[in-house]
């Protein structure tokens, strides 16, 4: 029986983003800028991107202000146009017509798993992507390869990067074997995932990243995980089960990743797509050689 299409992101935004206080105190983490941008923008987009036109944003307490950034502003749209500002009000009105955009709360920070399993009832039987919002992506669509992934496969799909033998102990670890399609490119089958391993002990220097594609039965298997440190139910004790029922393939990617909940991997972020950009980019090259070499 052939599988329903990928049309549905999930992007959990309900921490408390405290490696970012005080800055997020009063606003939540996703509507951090990179540039002019708030951060969960650029994961909408690239979902966009990417061929989905449903997306449900998980959110908690104190999260209204990315529902309003998604939202019409009619009173905003009114002054542009009468101040005409163009280019602004068309970028202003194109937020609202991204795609469907839904809102369900996470009514305790009880981690992923938990925070996955609330989107049970709006995805269903499909298959979803789920969009951590902490990790932005640029580059080659690597939502758009996972979906042609599952769409040879009908299976999962983790998304996984190569990271420094030492550093892997700050990641979910994926112990691995070569997939049974081996004309896919950087596509691997997971045989096991660790969560935050001592290096020495890691199966791989792959780290889980945040992106995930998984069919319906995911949310079966997040029923079964018991809660862990702080109470809370975690995705990766979750893909293990899942394991039980189905393979599950890594893919992997090479560049193009900010873990923008890193205080440092954010102003890299900021800095480097900056400098992508047409506007900005050769007056901050400019700026940043004479500050850097006068410094």
């Amino acid at each position: 029986m052939s599988q329903p299409p990928v049309r549905k992101a999930v992007i959990p935004a309900a921490g408390l983003g405290t490696r970012f206080l005080p800055a997020t105190k009063a606003q939540p983490k996703e509507m951090l800028p990179v540039v002019d941008r708030p951060a969960i923008q650029y994961v909408v987009e690239e979902a966009v991107a990417a061929g989905i036109d449903d997306i449900l944003i998980i959110t908690g307490r104190n999260k209204r202000a990315i529902e309003d950034h998604f939202d019409r502003n009619v009173e905003l749209e009114l002054e542009l146009r009468e101040k005409g500002k163009f280019d602004e009000l068309a970028d202003v009105r194109r937020l609202a017509d991204l795609a469907d955009i839904h809102y369900v709360r996470q009514g305790e920070p009880l981690g992923l798993g938990h925070a996955v399993s609330v989107a049970r009832k709006h995805v269903g039987d499909e298959p979803f992507v789920v969009m951590l919002g902490d990790d932005l992506m640029d580059g080659p669509s690597l939502v758009r390869s996972m979906i042609d992934v599952f769409d040879r496969t009908g299976s999962s799909v983790v998304a996984l990067m190569e990271v420094l033998p030492e550093n892997i102990g700050h990641y979910g670890c994926a112990e691995v074997a070569e997939s049974d399609h081996p004309e896919i490119a950087d596509l691997v089958a997971i045989r096991g995932l660790v969560e935050k391993p001592e290096p020495a002990e890691a199966p791989s220097n792959l780290a889980v990243m945040g992106r995930y594609l998984f069919t319906h039965e995911i949310f079966e298997v997040i029923e079964k995980v018991s809660p862990g440190r702080g109470g809370e139910i975690q995705l990766t004790d979750a893909i293990v089960l899942l394991l039980e029922l189905q393979t599950v393939y890594g893919i992997t990617a090479t560049s193009g990743r900010f873990d923008t909940g890193n205080k440092l991997d954010y102003l890299k972020a900021t800095v480097e797509l900056a400098l992508r950009r047409p506007d900005l980019g050769p007056h901050f090259r400019a700026w940043l050689r004479e500050h850097i070499l006068g410094s």
